[in-house]
């Protein structure tokens, strides 16, 4: 059984996707009860780095990827149902050689 949630009900998504790197990364923001923002998004082949203002979850739903967090020497290969957490006000490279990787990105606290 799969760890990542297959559905959110009672959202409101935002349709103007979010285009990152000349369409290798979109993903859609989704809005939750709670005052809770999400995306859910693709990730094409390439080598990417985002920054964070908020602290993150990235939770990879399908595909796989490579991920190092800044500060950090040691670069993590994740799959489907795994996840990893990014710090606040920090960034991380992800990397994804072949196929598709998509995931959900939560966001844990506001930016400080």
């Amino acid at each position: 059984m799969s760890k990542h949630p297959t559905l959110f009900a009672g959202v409101t998504v935002v349709t103007k996707a979010n285009v990152y790197f000349d369409g290798g990364v979109v993903s859609y923001t989704v809005l939750l009860p709670g005052n809770v923002k999400k995306t859910l998004g693709i990730i094409r082949p390439g080598t990417y780095h985002f920054n964070t203002g908020a602290s993150e979850r990235m939770e990879i739903i399908a595909g796989d990827c490579r991920v190092k967090l800044d500060g950090k020497d040691l670069e993590t290969a994740y799959g489907a149902d795994t996840s990893f957490d990014v710090p606040a006000n920090s960034g991380f490279q992800i990397s994804v050689d072949a196929g598709i990787c998509e995931y959900i990105c939560s966001f844990l606290s506001a930016a400080t």
